[in-house]
């Protein structure tokens, strides 16, 4: 079975973000990079299903050269070779165009599933995934809790989370592309064996030209999504001092409360206990 892994590099959580002169990016000089988390899960996830069904694990990023550093840690980790798709086109492409790239970068190759995380720590649109299973043809599920695939490779059982605590398990045939939820399992540690042994695996690196997309399929012209502002959200305060007697203050409150239009959708009465509710707690 040969299983792909798609890893994206992203600011560490705790970097302090400084919008750049566009305000359509963050400046990246200073910031220190990592393996997007959910993507750390669904390598351990790819892994785990080689050691149980035999195979190969290939392990793909997109950017520039510190990416590498994404590359070979999931290498050190256990995957047996890698994909780099770098090329200065890629700089301000959207999950269209990621998934674009990608489905070209593979088109070659006959992979049976395609793991990703869930969605990227820096921009979770939660889309690549899902655009690259539909440019591929491919069955795909999404927010993935569980995977089990048939002994002869031909289908997946998969457990899927829903909102309020619920679940819904699926099968699908394979190919397919899963985008895996953190928290699936507990990913390992690369060894110091491991680390050592990636340094002796390949690793194929790919430009727009190899994949055969021009500029005007790539970067800001070749996106669907037009990213026009990126700004910090504002933060207002306003402390209002309500004077007067208990009574008078309480009338003030509730007029102001209906004057705000508080929770309209409710009838009066228990609009007013709701909005009192949300003043008090």
């Amino acid at each position: 079975m040969r299983i792909l892994a798609c890893l994206k590099q992203v600011p560490e959580k705790d970097s302090r973000y400084k919008i750049d002169d566009t305000a359509t990016g963050i400046r990246e000089e200073d910031l220190v990079f990592e393996t997007n988390e959910s993507d750390v899960y669904a390598l351990e996830e790819a892994l785990r299903l080689k050691e149980k069904l035999g195979g190969e694990v290939v392990v793909l990023s997109l950017g520039e050269e510190r990416v590498l550093k994404t590359i070979k840690s999931g290498l050190a980790m256990g995957a047996d070779s890698a994909l780099h798709l770098t090329d200065p086109a890629f700089r301000g492409s959207d999950a269209f165009v990621i998934a674009t790239s990608i489905a070209r970068a593979i088109s070659d190759q006959n992979f049976d599933v395609i793991f990703t995380g869930v969605q990227s720590e820096d921009m979770a649109f939660a889309q690549t995934g899902t655009i690259l299973a539909q440019l591929l043809g491919w069955s795909h599920a999404t927010i993935v809790m569980e995977v089990n695939v048939s002994e002869d490779g031909k289908n997946a059982r998969v457990k899927r989370e829903l909102e309020s605590n619920l679940f819904e398990v699926v099968e699908i045939p394979l190919p397919a592309v899963l985008t895996i939820q953190s928290g699936i399992n507990q990913p390992r540690y690369a060894t110091l064996k491991g680390i050592m042994q990636a340094k002796k695996k390949g690793i194929r690196t790919l430009s727009a030209q190899d994949l055969g997309l021009k500029n005007s399929q790539l970067g800001s012209m070749g996106s669907v999504v037009d990213h026009q502002k990126m700004f910090f959200p504002e933060k207002k305060k306003k402390t209002v001092i309500l004077e007067g007697t208990p009574e008078e203050a309480a009338r003030t409150l509730m007029e102001r409360l209906h004057k705000e239009r508080c929770f309209s959708r409710w009838p009066s009465a228990e609009r007013n206990s709701l909005c009192l509710a949300r003043f008090w707690f």
